[in-house]
């Protein structure tokens, strides 16, 4: 299978703190896998040095054919723009924007037009089920649909890789089925891979692969 990113010995240390400690990880193209580990065990720092989001102490990251240990992160940021998505379990959505806006504010910095952004995010949005909440503010929307919007907007580059973190955390039970049952939805038809952090038995159940994580290490 085609590899959409990989770490080798990834190491990430804070002062004499160790979080991530000789990290190997491979994820494949149209593949959801689950990093599961208890609170303190190091997946979410994984997962920001996977999206570029933190320098690693030493180890390399390579997503497809491109080297990214070392990159600036001026050079970084233009990566994650256009490559992959990202979920958070707290939104992280724009209050004063509307769903449609919200979508369309990664495409901001770069020179698409007014009318091919909105284009993009309104078809994302479809893709989501939200086509219908264009208008609303995130004040005006359900957890489940904010959480939508999330995910709309991590897809507006058409990325090969979505990380998520806790992207059911905050939501109820039934609402965290429907956001996972939209990741393989996403999966199935577009080919997306997702990294899902997780402490939830449950959101790991329905993952094609696990990857459990303690005090920093794959185990």
């Amino acid at each position: 299978m085609n590899k959409v990113i990989t770490a080798k010995s990834l190491v990430k240390s804070f002062g004499t703190v160790t979080a991530v400690d000789g990290m190997d990880i491979e994820i494949n193209a149209g593949e959801i896998v689950a990093l599961m580990g208890r609170s303190g065990s190091g997946k979410t720092t994984a997962m920001h040095l996977l999206a570029g989001l933190e320098q690693a102490t030493s180890g390399k990251v390579r997503y497809q054919d491109k080297e990214l240990s070392g990159l600036d992160e001026d050079t970084l940021a233009l990566w994650r723009r256009e490559n992959i998505g990202l979920v958070f379990q707290s939104f992280h959505l724009i209050p004063t924007l509307s769903a449609l806006e919200n979508v369309a504010f990664p495409l901001y910095p770069s020179d698409i037009s007014v009318t091919e952004r909105t284009k993009r995010a309104e078809s994302r949005l479809e893709m989501v089920g939200l086509a219908d909440r264009a208008t609303h503010r995130p004040s005006r929307l359900s957890g489940g649909e904010q959480q939508r919007v999330a995910i709309a907007r991590a897809l507006i580059n058409d990325p090969d890789l979505i990380l998520a973190d806790e992207p059911t955390g905050n939501l109820d039970s039934e609402t965290g089925k429907e956001i996972l049952a939209l990741f393989h939805r996403l999966r199935d038809e577009a080919g997306v891979a997702f990294l899902i952090v997780t402490h939830d038995d449950e959101v790991a159940e329905t993952a094609d692969r696990v990857i459990r994580m303690k005090d920093g290490k794959i185990i």
